[in-house]
């Protein structure tokens, strides 16, 4: 990673589910102002909407050249469909999740595209990243003269949830898209989202005054994204710094299983059938419907009267499919029958839904939100919590917003400006300062691969070994450097493990790293286990035998793990390399 005073501003990616965006600010500003930071504003080319993020949309040519991203991407797959000329070329939509999803992914994974078209994943999030990265560049060049690659540090944000095999694809991605991995900083979006928090005034300071969040405030940051909930707890502590209480944790109950649900809700007015040929035969007008909801759906009211009512607009080509499938109109099908009555109507090309049924597609994941909440709260680690942060998009639906006041009613809910830039924002004061972070409570069990003495009664037979002196080892033994929950110092090594040859002509210590997701594993065989990487110390002087002694420690840097080895005699020190994919 370059150190502070190797370049001149920092750069931020968000790349989301449903939006992705970018943001950044120089150094000499951040220094005056950490919250003078930049963005670009981006247009929908029909509707006329205008956001400070872009859709997470790419189109690629026939031939797998890359074509465009975000509401241009929409726009021209829409004007392709019009011409009936879309087959062939492929287009990408909320899919990022599948790195969430995919408990096995690797660099060969592919995603499939609207047509069912398939892609390597790793291309695909290359060629998004590169755009917002080029993007950006060219955006500072208007600004600012003589702006380099090299001149900046550049910080992509990933859901705090996510696998460490899921951080180093996109890491992986980010460096394929052009930016070195010596400029290049994985951000946790609720940390990122708590550290723009710090700098705005949200506590009541006297006689009308405001200020941040003071020195022992425990807060829980809730992310809500479009396709994840991502949830931390954060203390202050003296010097400003964030230390994290309670281990990242959440689930995929984002604001996408509202547009699931109100899915469901139309393929069972007019059939699961009738439903896919709509999407599959009116392109344009399927980019136009999905658009036309993201807007709508966050103008649902919690408290809204019975009599009124959401309206959305209902395709004639949807109409068309229904009528072809059903022998019936969307309209004829509502009235006829007693469930719909009431709650759905229908209004030329309009579906007018009560204000009732509206709050109905909200229900699934306000309810997970709510008990898992509910769950954390209750947990010794959350006691003091006095504050729900709520950032990320989905935190904007005065839906989600109404459950969380009315289910925990003592605690305070703050909700800033902009809740959908918060994660933006912050990352980009998470490049100037990661050292803002103070320490995180782990989510994996890390350790290495060693051997002891044979204890028959601890100890599995299959793992017996007899050494060239006679010795009888135990192979495979999970030797734990950091457990499930511990919390752990950032950027500080933890105490150092030392290790031995099991025979005195070795003249080489290979040490395999292990993750687990059990708090206690035995063995490097058990269940959860898998190796992320290893590194070899030489150790040519045997003339020690096996009283030789390396020293080995890790160190949570940031967003990953570093592993050192040090040999005790001569100094010599080496450190991993981790692959989790």
């Amino acid at each position: 990673m370059a150190s502070s005073g190797q370049h001149l501003l920092v750069a931020a990616i968000d790349f989301g589910t449903t939006y992705s965006g970018y943001a950044f600010s120089f150094i000499h500003d951040f220094e005056r102002d950490p919250l003078k930071i930049s963005a670009n504003s981006w247009a929908a080319g029909s509707g006329g909407l205008m956001s400070l993020k872009t859709s997470t949309c790419v189109l690629f040519k026939p031939n797998g050249d890359f074509h465009s991203f975000g509401f241009e991407a929409e726009d021209k797959y829409s004007d392709l469909a019009l011409d009936q000329k879309q087959n062939g070329w492929y287009y990408f939509r909320r899919f990022k999740m599948k790195l969430y999803e995919n408990k096995n992914l690797n660099r060969s994974f592919k995603i499939e595209d609207d047509q069912g078209h398939t892609m390597p994943a790793i291309k695909v999030f290359s060629a998004c990243i590169q755009y917002l990265k080029d993007h950006m560049v060219e955006f500072c060049k208007l600004h600012v003269t003589d702006i380099n690659i090299s001149d900046i540090m550049w910080v992509l944000t990933v859901p705090a949830i996510w696998s460490d095999a899921s951080k180093q694809f996109m890491r992986e991605a980010a460096v394929g898209a052009g930016i070195k991995g010596d400029h290049l900083m994985i951000a946790l979006e609720p940390e990122a989202a708590s550290l723009y928090c710090k700098y705005i005034p949200i506590e009541r300071k006297g006689e009308g005054g405001m200020k941040t969040f003071t020195s022992g405030s425990k807060y829980l940051v809730l992310d809500g994204g479009g396709g994840t909930i991502d949830i931390t707890v954060h203390e202050v502590q003296s010097d400003g710094s964030l230390k994290e209480i309670h281990t990242a944790n959440g689930g995929d109950w984002g604001g996408t299983k509202v547009d699931n649900a109100f899915q469901i809700l139309l393929s069972g007015i007019i059939g699961n059938g009738a439903f896919h040929r709509f999407l599959e035969n009116n392109k344009a007008d399927m980019v136009d419907f999905f658009r036309d909801f993201e807007v709508k759906k966050r103008t649902i009211k919690p408290n809204a009267s019975s009599d009124e009512k959401v309206t959305f607009k209902v395709p004639t080509a949807m109409n068309v499919a229904c009528k072809d499938e059903n022998g019936e109109d969307i309209s004829t099908i509502i009235t006829s029958k007693s469930k719909y009555r009431g709650n759905l109507t229908i209004v030329g090309d309009k579906l007018r839904v009560s204000a009732d049924r509206a709050k109905e597609l909200f229900k699934d994941p306000i309810n997970h939100i709510v008990t898992h909440l509910k769950t954390l709260l209750r947990d010794p680690n959350s006691i003091g919590v006095k504050s729900i942060l709520m950032v990320g998009g989905f935190s904007e639906s005065l839906v989600l917003q109404d459950a969380i006041k009315t289910n925990f009613p003592n605690l305070r809910m703050i909700v800033p400006q902009d809740p959908g830039l918060a994660v933006l924002k912050g990352a980009v004061i998470f490049g100037h300062e990661p050292r803002a972070i103070k320490s995180r409570v782990c989510k994996y069990t890390y350790g290495v691969r060693m051997a002891m003495d044979f204890d028959a009664e601890k100890h599995d037979y299959s793992k017996r070994f007899i050494t060239s002196t006679g010795e009888e080892n135990c192979l495979d033994i999970f030797d734990t450097h950091a457990s499930i929950g511990d919390i752990v110092d950032i950027g500080q090594p933890q105490a150092v493990r030392h290790y031995k040859p099991i025979e005195p002509d070795q003249v080489s210590l290979q040490f395999l790293v292990y993750v687990s997701n059990q708090k206690n594993p035995k063995y490097v065989t058990d269940p959860g286990c898998y190796k992320i990487g290893q590194l070899r110390i030489d150790m040519p002087d045997t003339s020690k035998g096996c009283e030789r002694t390396a020293g080995v420690e890790m160190t949570f840097s940031n967003t990953e793990v570093e592993v050192e080895a040090t040999d005790k005699d001569t100094g010599e020190k080496v450190r991993a390399t981790f692959d989790f994919l």
